[in-house]
């Protein structure tokens, strides 16, 4: 999993962020499409470009396209990384819709420590493997939140799942 390297305040994130973006569709970036894309002025995107350059982050000269240097392709992969795992645990294990989950991953990507996001992903992908959960519980938690209780006696559920019998000692 990626770690973040290089400490930036929220704001830059998201212009490190947009900026890959943009290259990723348009080979390189410049200032005008950054402004649009986080609907910002030329002025706030200027000075975003400087401190991203002096961070080695990008290659910025006026007037010039905007392209990323390894290390900020590499911290601009790791904040799409925790941006999409956070949108995927608001969706698939929380049943957030996707634009809301969206709206919260833009927020809390920034806070978020990369432990947190590690944990997160690994529950997910543990809910889609184990027996206990699975589609089921993630179903069962999206009734319990929408009615308030669970949809089954949780004894039955419980009672349902097939557990290994474990060995047996011989003597």
């Amino acid at each position: 999993m990626p770690s973040k390297s290089i400490d930036l305040s929220a704001s830059l994130e998201d212009y490190i962020e947009a900026i890959y973006h943009i290259i990723v569709k348009k080979q390189v970036a410049r200032s005008k499409d950054i402004a649009f894309r986080l609907k910002v002025s030329r002025a706030s995107v200027t000075e975003a470009l400087r401190a991203l350059s002096k961070k080695g982050l990008i290659n910025y000269a006026p007037y010039e396209p905007i392209t990323l240097t390894n290390s900020g392709k590499k911290t601009a992969e790791d904040v799409i990384f925790r941006h999409d795992a956070l949108k995927r645990f608001f969706t698939e294990v929380l049943g957030i819709d996707s634009k809301t989950a969206e709206e919260g991953a833009c927020r809390v990507e920034h806070a978020a420590p990369p432990e947190v996001i590690a944990r997160m992903i690994s529950f997910i992908d543990f809910l889609q493997i184990c027996p206990r959960g699975g589609n089921d519980m993630l179903q069962g938690f999206a009734d319990y939140y929408k009615q308030g209780k669970t949809r089954s006696n949780c004894d039955d559920c419980i009672s349902s799942c097939q557990f290994p019998t474990p060995p047996s000692k011989e003597d």
